[in-house]
């Protein structure tokens, strides 16, 4: 009984944010481990040791609950490869990539979440996901518009939009097998990805 008084202290002592933060987490974890159909809200509630209630109190439905899982890993990727102003975007590329790649390392839970959310059988779920996805799509064109090199040619290529779409498709297939435990080290797969961005940006 003092154990799980204790326990019930220490769940208390959890703030707002902290609280969403562990669900997201778990959340993450699931979503990536099994498709979205096959996850359950009891399932989160359970390994959180919070009640379904708790969690639908944050969280009204399993769609709202997906979308924050998807929203959270696009936010930290954006803020994690947003690009420098002024700095030339050839000069950004590795950095930026090596960032990505921390990401994708740290939080490989949370990425596979996030790219299982186009296979929902869930419309508004898979919404969110392709909103997301256009957010990194216009980061990427916004930084390549103001760069000194690529910006003069980005307005008169109607194919950039949908070549930068085509990379971001390329990059995600090589970290999800790079996850499977590809030989590759991470310089390789930087490089990969650089070189195939510096192809689709050539004239």
């Amino acid at each position: 009984m003092a154990a799980n008084q204790g326990e019930q202290r220490t769940r208390r002592r959890l703030s707002t944010g902290e609280r969403k933060e562990q669900l997201l987490s778990v959340g993450a974890r699931l979503f990536s481990e099994s498709p979205y159909d096959d996850v359950w809200i009891e399932q989160v509630a359970e390994i959180a040791g919070v009640s379904r209630g708790l969690l639908y109190h944050y969280f009204p439905t399993k769609r709202d609950f997906f979308a924050a899982v998807v929203e959270r890993e696009s936010g930290r990727m954006l803020r994690m490869t947003a690009a420098v102003p002024g700095v030339p975007v050839r000069e950004q590329l590795t950095a930026g990539l090596d960032a990505y790649l921390e990401y994708v390392s740290a939080h490989a839970h949370g990425y596979r979440a996030f790219h299982r959310a186009d296979a929902a059988g869930d419309q508004a779920v898979r919404r969110v996901y392709r909103r997301a996805l256009a957010a990194q799509e216009r980061q990427i064109l916004a930084a390549l518009d103001a760069d000194p090199e690529f910006g003069p040619s980005a307005a008169r290529r109607p194919d950039l939009r949908l070549a930068v779409r085509g990379w971001l498709a390329f990059t995600t297939a090589v970290c999800l097998e790079w996850l499977r435990g590809s030989e590759l080290t991470r310089a390789q797969v930087r490089d990969l990805c650089a070189r195939a961005l510096l192809g689709v940006l050539a004239p």
